[in-house]
């Protein structure tokens, strides 16, 4: 290395051929090195494909309770025409919080019209009672609603009830928005992003979900099913590369720490998901994985966004610090890789927390209103649920970020060593014959 480091020639011959192949192609490393590391995902194809063919669930089918409750039952869409506030006589819905029932509350109605192309009552309009707080949280004429129709029985005609606003335009809308500007900014490699989000969403849709309400083991679909979307959404959105792999490996060895540190977590914490009305309602229909377990499931799934981040961001700078410094070694490569890793952490642990801090706002207000200490709500169910993934996700990226750093300095610095092999076999003279 130090002849290399002090010869003009040679280093400048080592710097072109950097540049030449930049971000860590595979035309950059050693024929080896790109043997071991294609040897290595050929691997983790075949276990993951093997994973997905043993847990792959059979076809989904909804208990005989569903079918007889929910049978002809449809969501329409309509618009609110006028709404109405009455005086109606207090139902153990109204109870406040001392437990009493007032014994009259504000009703409020709105006449619904569905809307003409919905799948059952079309240009119907409706009479629909409107929970309280939707309407102290502004309802006007005009506003798209959901409604849920329940087909006649028994002579008596349809009835409808309310369901939830209608959010339909508004989200296709900001789906467009993000489509065109992640599209507009990154160009390609923004629309192949864009097609590994939606290989994520088929993953999750038809792997996922179904192999949970199959009662297959929480963990494995887990990390069987991360490993796929991973590897297809890596080599999608950033081609295969020697970088690329980089990325792949320490985001499989962060998920792997994921899965360890949410197993341990989720059963010494012993959070179940009964705190939601969702987790309830899932532990009645179902005969599959505990909640415990779709919790455990969520949380590794969860961590994959910012494991990608770190992982193809650390990557990409160790590479990038290579192409500029062709002549440094390993350690030092990862030495200057994880002083930005450091900082790239703290951010990312920043992110984390301020986004499970957001999704725990309501509850923590609610506690607050209670006036309970600080400490009886941390361990509550709902709010100990977020932090548990926060604390389990940080775990893992404080060992994923100096685990991907190493192998993306190794593997630079290798790329460095079969560059100046090369450039030395055309620049010394060969002894004659």
């Amino acid at each position: 290395m130090g002849r290399h480091g002090s010869a003009p020639q040679p280093d400048a011959t080592a710097a072109g051929h950097g540049h030449s192949h930049s971000h860590g192609g595979p035309a950059n490393a050693s024929r080896g090195v790109v043997a071991v590391l294609g040897g290595i995902v050929a691997l983790v194809v075949v276990l993951t494909v093997a994973g997905l063919v043993a847990l792959w669930p059979p076809a989904v089918t909804a208990p005989a309770v569903i079918g007889d409750l929910y049978d002809g039952v449809v969501f329409v869409e309509g618009t609110v025409e006028s709404t109405a506030r009455a005086t109606c006589e207090g139902t153990s819905s109204d109870r406040l919080l001392d437990g009493t029932i007032p014994e009259t509350v504000t009703c409020v109605t709105a006449k619904v019209r569905v809307d003409a192309g919905a799948s059952a009552g079309g240009g119907e309009v409706v009479s629909v009672a409107v929970p309280s707080a939707v309407e102290r949280a502004g309802l006007a004429r005009g506003d798209g609603v959901r409604l849920t129709r329940f087909p006649p029985a028994d002579g008596q005609p349809a009835v409808y009830a309310w369901a939830d606003r209608s959010r339909r335009t508004p989200l296709t809308v900001l789906v467009v928005v993000f489509a065109v500007a992640v599209v507009a900014v990154a160009r390609l490699k923004g629309l192949a992003a864009l097609g590994g989000l939606a290989v994520a969403y088929l993953a999750i849709g038809s792997f996922v979900v179904p192999a949970l309400l199959a009662g297959s083991d929480p963990v494995l679909v887990a990390v069987v099913a991360s490993s796929a979307i991973m590897t297809v959404l890596l080599y999608l959105a950033h081609g295969v590369t020697v970088k690329t792999t980089t990325a792949l490996l320490g985001t499989l060895a962060g998920l792997v720490a994921t899965a360890l540190f949410a197993w341990w977590a989720t059963a010494a914490t012993g959070l179940t998901g009964l705190d939601a009305e969702e987790g309830q309602a899932l532990s009645q229909l179902t005969t599959g994985a505990g909640i415990s377990g779709v919790i455990l499931c969520g949380i590794i799934i969860a961590g994959l966004g910012v494991l990608n981040d770190v992982t193809i961001s650390q990557a990409s700078a160790v590479w990038e610090i290579h192409d500029a410094a062709p002549h440094l070694g390993p350690g030092r490569l990862f030495s200057a890789g994880m002083r930005i890793g450091r900082d790239h952490l703290a951010s990312v642990v920043y992110t984390i927390v301020f986004v499970y801090a957001g999704a725990a706002l309501p509850t923590l207000m609610l506690q607050a209103l209670y006036q309970r200490p600080v400490g009886d709500v941390v361990v509550s169910g709902s709010v100990a649920e977020e932090l548990v993934r926060t604390l389990v996700t940080s775990s893992s990226l404080v060992l994923t970020i100096p685990l991907t750093t190493a192998v993306a300095a190794v593997l630079a610095a290798s790329s460095r060593t079969a560059a100046d092999r090369t450039a030395t076999d055309r620049t010394e003279p060969h002894p004659p014959d």
